[in-house]
């Protein structure tokens, strides 16, 4: 929740927001005219209205009625005209904006590094990209235009009383005070009920997403009634936000409506009583006018006060998207090197690294790697094997040492050639909702469909594509949920070989296939790691025996080295691991 819940509005925030109306300052200033004309339409309502019954109805003068009535013909006719013109290109330059916003906060998050989406709920920077946009686009469409057209109109019908009749106007503007300190109040109430309101919504959003993500986790263990119960607390927080606003505008309205009454009340009784008393003559129209001015006074106050909590929720889910704008949490992409190729050869030297500043995972990790070399990483589960290409990649920066390909260090790499050349199989394959062909390409033009089947081919899943219904052009669904494991680690197996990497790592890529799938993957194994650099990190062993060279990890070190045979003849964890994996399957 945001420190600032006192202020009743940011200057700050909102000059931020309205730079983005830069490119399109034509459709600004047009919306801007028509709320003028606006104004000025509607305040010769009523003081055409006042000839009519003052004079012309008076005099009975059919004639000056005919002019006056074509007269108020003309002025509503403008009056529609420009309310159409306002409403249509006040929500078009809102929804340009929010276009324009969404882009950026979406390019911005492309950026991140891995460790800003380690740190941060995906449900809640699905609400800052969908709902929290809309929200800003109302800044425009319901909220800022809305409010300078009925400071206007309030202003223009304030000039028009006064100019009308001065004494009217004095008990008009005695009961003004009233209201103006209750909006006031009611604009700080709702401004602080607002912010909670939103931080509820994505709390909900954030909760229902990941339920809905791991629902298969909630079924397993028997968990539906607990997260029942979670949802219904949470929910609750989310109703009861809400029921402060509905609290607020529960008071705030009636008593807007009495005070208007009030108003209009007084203009009656005390016009009538000089009319009686013959003070002033001939004041039926100016009452009749000053009715509908305290209504375009007192009503605007009203509609300003809603317009304003559509503001201060555009305001405050603004302040919460540009939060996200201004992350500093991107990989420093300063290098200039770009290469059409590289050779391959990979140097670890002395590397530390930690997640955390106070927990260094990798404690001064070197190897070397020839260009066309496998190497193989073996290890217990949190020994450091993926972190080692986590920082290959430069999704993470690393804290000392120097990580070079072809002998220069990657962070003198432009980031997207340096990813360029790596391909990455991982042990959880994520396919997006799409083709399986499109899957593969991930949209690279370059990569056609028949490069794809002529690779299928190659590795030997050509076939087993083949058969699902519409082929390459199969729908996998979200996450990939059409497939079973094993498919969807051959389809990104297949993703990694078509874009012809000049070097290629397996995480894991084999730990959750069965027999036929690790089978075909071993053979596609050779194919492609031949006469290219390749590291496998594996819990298996078979997928290792034919490294040229495999490291041995432990606890973030590097505790033993060598060929498969020497490993076997130092008889020390790698041994240890042999006889645990390949004895036992022997036997078997």
């Amino acid at each position: 929740m945001d420190k600032d819940t006192g202020k009743a509005f940011d200057f700050r925030l909102f000059k931020r927001v309205m730079a983005h109306t830069g490119p399109y300052r034509l459709t600004f200033f047009l919306v801007a005219l028509t709320a003028v004309l606006l104004t000025t339409f509607a305040v010769l309502t009523p003081y055409i209205l006042r000839d009519i019954i003052d004079v012309a109805l008076k005099d009975s003068n059919a004639e000056m009625l005919l002019q006056l009535s074509l007269t108020m013909l003309l002025v509503l006719l403008g009056q529609v005209i420009c309310q159409l013109l306002f409403n249509y290109y006040a929500n078009w330059l809102g929804e340009s904006v929010i276009r324009d916003i969404r882009i950026n906060l979406f390019r911005r998050m492309l950026g991140f590094k891995m460790q800003y989406f380690d740190n941060s709920s995906i449900g809640v920077l699905v609400t800052r990209a969908v709902a929290d946009m809309q929200r800003i686009g109302e800044i425009f469409s319901q909220g800022f235009f809305v409010i300078v057209a009925d400071l206007l109109k309030m202003l223009a019908a304030a000039s028009m009383m006064i100019y009308m009749n001065w004494k009217l106007s004095l008990i008009v503007f005695a009961v003004l005070p009233v209201i103006l300190y209750a909006t006031r109040l009611f604009q700080q109430a709702m401004k602080i009920a607002f912010i909670e309101v939103r931080a509820q919504v994505s709390s909900l959003n954030s909760f229902v997403q990941e339920r809905i993500t791991g629902m298969k986790i909630v079924q397993l263990f028997t968990r539906e009634k607990i997260e029942s119960e979670k949802f219904r607390e949470i929910n609750e927080k989310h109703q009861n936000a809400w029921l402060k606003t509905v609290w607020y505008n529960s008071f705030f309205f009636p008593i807007a409506e009495i005070v208007t009454s009030i108003a209009i009340g007084l203009v009656v009784w005390y016009g009538g009583l000089q009319n009686i008393m013959n003070i002033e003559v001939d004041v039926a129209g100016t009452i009749f006018a000053f009715i509908l001015y305290i209504e375009m006074l007192f009503r605007p106050l009203r509609q300003i006060a809603d317009k304003f909590n559509t503001l201060q929720m555009g305001m405050v889910a603004a302040n919460r998207v540009f939060k996200i704008l201004d992350t500093e949490s991107h990989i420093e992409d300063k290098g200039e090197l770009r290469k059409e190729s590289v050779e391959g050869s990979i140097s670890f030297k002395n590397v530390h690294f930690g997640y955390l500043e106070d927990e260094e995972v990798l404690h001064g990790i070197s190897f070397d790697v020839k260009a066309g070399e496998t190497m193989a990483i073996v290890g217990a589960t949190g020994a450091g094997k993926s972190t080692i290409i986590n920082l290959l990649n430069r999704f993470y920066e690393i804290s000392s040492g120097a990580i070079e390909i072809d002998d220069v260090n990657i962070a003198a790499y432009k980031l997207t050639s340096l990813r360029r050349h790596i391909a990455v199989v991982l042990q959880d394959v994520f396919l997006f909702a799409d083709t399986i062909a499109n899957n593969i390409s991930l949209g690279d033009p370059n990569i056609s469909i028949d490069e794809i089947e002529e690779a299928a081919k190659q590795i030997g899943v050509h076939e087993f594509i083949s058969s699902l219904p519409g082929g390459y052009q199969y729908n996998v669904k979200e996450r990939g949920t059409m497939l079973s494991s094993g498919q969807r680690q051959l389809i990104a197996f297949l993703r990694a070989y078509v874009s012809n990497p000049s070097i290629l790592v397996l995480d894991e890529a084999t730990s959750s296939v069965d027999t036929y799938s690790e089978q075909l993957i071993q053979e596609a194994t050779d194919k492609i790691t031949k006469g290219r650099t390749s590291i496998i990190i594996a819990h298996r062993l078979a997928t290792v025996k034919k490294a040229d060279k495999i490291l041995v990890m432990e606890a973030g070190r590097i505790v033993e080295s060598g060929t498969h045979k020497d490993l076997l003849k130092k008889g020390g964890y790698y041994n240890k691991l042999y006889e645990a994996q390949f004895m036992a399957e022997e036997v078997v």
